[in-house]
Parts: structure tokens; C-alpha cells; sequence
């Protein structure tokens, strides 16, 4: 069950789902219960419920009749899901070369298996082995292209932060 219900106190108008014994505005925060709050609509659809309170936002700005052009938002939904433009196209129709932009990606000095952040690769590192070394650790990231001196700064930081530990030369995340 869903209703769009108002506060008497800033006017302000909002969804409810379910039914609770009180509700609070999350504007104002007055706070009442369920009966006394002013109810405009209750149904069991969201979709619906969603539509009234925007038609009802609408009026009050003097757009009632722009929004009554507009589509309800199931259907709106609808068109986004199916609307997806892949990225080859997307670039394409941007009047960009597809084939170019592949060329300049793979031209990337991080490499192509760089995934995420340098300090990202260094905490995955700790997640990917069991009690790493130092050494393993370095390995591990210059594989993704991160430094050995970056990933040195990186240990050294995050074990002062207390992100992650070092015991006997082995690391682990905390």
C-alpha cells in the first residue's frame, strides 16, 4: 500500500509505503499519526502513486499543463531501459572513431589491466594473497602497472594510518 500524503505544518508532500502508527515529515520533521496526516491518494501501485505526487508538485508550480504532456513514469522507465546506447555507438554518433579511440586506449601508459586507483591495487594486493610480503606485494601491482616505489609509499602509509598491518614482513588489511 502506498499513499502520497501531506503536512500540515510546511505543505510539503511525500510517499508513504505500508502503514505505520506515526510518520514524520522529512521536510520539517513534525511528526503524526498515520490517521491524522492529510492522505490525497492511497493505492497499491507505486508507479501511480509516484504520478500523483508529481502531477500535484506540478500544479503547484503552474505546470500542470507541461507535465500532462509528459509520459507516467513506468513508461518513462520503460524508455530508459530500452534506451540504452552501447559505447561504440554512443562514440560514433559523437563523431568520434571508434577504432581510434580503442588505439588510444591500449596506448594507456598504466596498461590495459591497471583496474582502479594505485592505493586500490596495493589494498587489493592484500585481499588477492594470503599474508603477502613486501615483495609480493610490489609483483602483484607492477603487474597492474603501479610502481615499486609507489606501492613502498602506499605500505608504509597505510600501515601508520592503521589500515592495514605488518608483522615479521607480512601484510594484511585490518
Amino acid at each position: 500500500m502506498y499513499a502520497v500524503v501531506g503536512c500540515s505544518e510546511c505543505s510539503n508532500l511525500w510517499l508513504i509505503e505500508g502503514r505505520s502508527e506515526t510518520t514524520q515529515c522529512p521536510r520539517c520533521g513534525s511528526r503524526k499519526a498515520y490517521e491524522k496526516r492529510k492522505k490525497f491518494v492511497e493505492t497499491d501501485d507505486a508507479a501511480h502513486a509516484r504520478d500523483v505526487r508529481a502531477s500535484m508538485l506540478a500544479n503547484r508550480q503552474g505546470e500542470g499543463d507541461a507535465f500532462a504532456r509528459l509520459d507516467s513514469f513506468a513508461d518513462l522507465e520503460d524508455d530508459v531501459a530500452d534506451g540504452v546506447v552501447d559505447e561504440s555507438e554512443y562514440l560514433a554518433e559523437s563523431g568520434l572513431d571508434v577504432e581510434e579511440v580503442k588505439a588510444a586506449g591500449e596506448r594507456d601508459p598504466r596498461g590495459p589491466t591497471r583496474n582502479g586507483s594505485k592505493t586500490e591495487i596495493v589494498k587489493g594486493s592484500l585481499e588477492a594473497l594470503d599474508r603477502p610480503t613486501e615483495d609480493e606485494i610490489v609483483a602483484y601491482a607492477r603487474e597492474r602497472g603501479v610502481s615499486a616505489e609507489y606501492v613502498r609509499n602506499a605500505l608504509e602509509k597505510l600501515t601508520r594510518r592503521g589500515v592495514i598491518s605488518e608483522s615479521r614482513g607480512r601484510y594484511r588489511l585490518l
